[in-house]
């Protein structure tokens, strides 16, 4: 080969390497990703012995209505269910004896971890709700009484405190929930099946689950193995930190479980700790996602934001100006991107303090200001439904007459009150159901069967219609394309 074929040679081959001068090399950027470590034993050791067993004893009263309390807060035919308690002879009794006793102690079992070194220790309130006794076990086997300290059923937390209590108990920190990421190594540690003090590891495969366990939804989903038991668990980092409190599993599936993200459990135990519940604050407005097909409704560029669809009387939103249809996009400047958000902000807002809130009605953006109240507890009465008749618009309408009103326990005295959806309609594809009462179709009021006709004929065909309701004392908006 001579010095020019051999030149050429060597050109190639280096830029091939990526080493030629001035030349490029194409491809995708490497990901430096941080790999398992080799042992999750010294983690382990630090982690365990701050991890106990609980175990509690309460009086049920039997029938096959009550064994929900077997349970917890999901009840047990929901695809999430909490670890903690189980009645795993439930349907034996049943089949062979029947309805269960009118009372009888149940004993169950939970998982927590100390967060002084004075034995306060943090669980999940479905763990230690209702119960009369409470052991704790740490990991040398011995056995102290708690007591509950402050229960929290909305976030499912829970703080009881041992009874003459060792010095220097072992105990975990707090981490920054925010900062881990999916993908992240975390270890969970508890007590499934009984079977005390069993570590396992996995990572975190999402952040941000809302899967109906209550208002304020923000789970860590990890794939760490966890089973019935594991409740109260701790869910930490590689540094031992723990940032989530095991609480439900897909009880379906394999290798889905969710954590209560720890920094909501930073907002909630100092007022465990100091009162023994959880003060939040309240607007005073009924919220909902805003779906594509309400964007478009809304002439909104994309969806986003909590829908107001429904603004109690007397309290801060209605004072403020706050009305239904409004979009809420901000709250003390924090974005809102999905409904679920502002529900969480709004109770860790302390009761008495200014908010500034920003809106979007009728497209344009809008600044209000309010003082948050306290949240209060009220029960919504439920609806009967009923069955579906046909119809060429996919709904059955009926006046709201008294007899309908007390038969589908409205206090309304206006509206149309559907009675049917077509099965395969598009009124039942958006969701509506028998017993909803139409209060608006975009924007328009309805006040009878008559007003309803009217404003249906008026639309055109191929378009959508935004319908506010009423159901089960809320307000809610659907958006239903008319038929061709």
């Amino acid at each position: 080969m001579n010095q020019r074929n051999l030149a050429i040679s060597l050109f190639v081959v280096l830029a091939l390497l990526g080493l030629g001068a001035g030349v490029p090399v194409l491809g995708p950027v490497p990901v430096q990703a941080a790999g398992a470590p080799e042992s999750f034993a010294d983690l382990a050791k630090k982690v365990s012995p701050a991890v106990v067993n609980i175990s509690t004893e309460k009086t049920v009263k039997g029938g096959r209505g009550r064994m929900k309390d077997f349970f917890g807060p999901f009840g047990d035919r929901q695809p999430f269910a909490p670890f903690g308690p189980e009645e795993p002879f439930k349907d034996f009794f049943e089949k062979f004896f029947g309805d269960m006793p009118k009372s009888f102690k149940h004993r169950s079992l939970g998982s927590g971890f100390f967060i002084d070194p004075k034995g306060l220790c943090i669980t999940n309130n479905h763990v230690v709700e209702g119960a009369d006794k409470i052991k704790v076990k740490l990991v040398g086997g011995k056995e102290y009484q708690a007591t509950i300290k402050g229960r929290d059923p909305k976030t499912d937390l829970a703080l009881i405190q041992i009874t003459d209590p060792p010095n220097g108990l072992p105990y975990l920190t707090l981490g920054d929930s925010d900062a881990i990421q999916v993908g992240d190594w975390v270890l969970a540690a508890g007590n499934p099946f009984g079977l005390s003090h069993t570590v396992t590891q996995g990572i975190i495969s999402a952040k941000g689950r809302v899967i109906g366990a209550g208002p304020y939804d923000n789970f860590l989903q990890t794939d760490a193995s966890i089973n019935p038991g594991n409740s109260g668990g701790p869910l930490v980092n590689l540094k031992g930190e723990v940032v989530g409190i095991n609480t439900a599993i897909v009880a379906t599936g394999q290798g889905i479980g969710f954590a209560i993200p720890s920094n909501m459990a930073k907002s909630v135990i100092p007022q465990l700790r100091e009162k023994g519940k959880v003060t939040r604050g309240m607007l005073g407005v009924q919220v909902q996602n805003v779906t594509p097909e309400l964007a478009k409704s809304f002439n909104l560029p994309e969806a986003m934001g909590a829908l107001v669809a429904e603004v109690n009387p007397g309290t801060p939103a209605e004072k403020a100006g706050i009305q239904r249809g409004d979009i809420i996009i901000e709250f003390n400047g924090q974005k809102i991107h999905e409904m679920n958000e502002l529900p969480r902000l709004v109770a860790e807002t302390t009761p008495g303090s200014a908010a500034t809130i920003k809106i979007l009605r009728e497209g344009k953006e809008k600044t209000v200001k309010l003082t948050v109240t306290e949240l209060t507890d009220e029960k919504m009465a439920q609806a009967p439904g009923e069955e579906a008749e046909e119809s060429p618009l996919g709904l059955v309408v009926k006046d709201l007459t008294p007899e309908l009103a007390k038969r589908y326990r409205l206090k309304e005295t206006q509206g149309a009150l559907i009675v049917g959806v077509e099965q395969g309609s598009a009124a039942a594809d958006a969701g509506l159901r028998p017993g909803d009462l139409i209060l608006e179709i975009n924007g328009k009021p309805v006040t009878n069967l008559k007003s309803y006709q009217n404003i249906i004929e008026g639309l055109k065909k191929g378009t959508f219609a935004r319908l506010l309701i009423k159901r089960a004392g809320r307000t809610l908006y659907y958006t239903v394309e008319i038929p061709q």
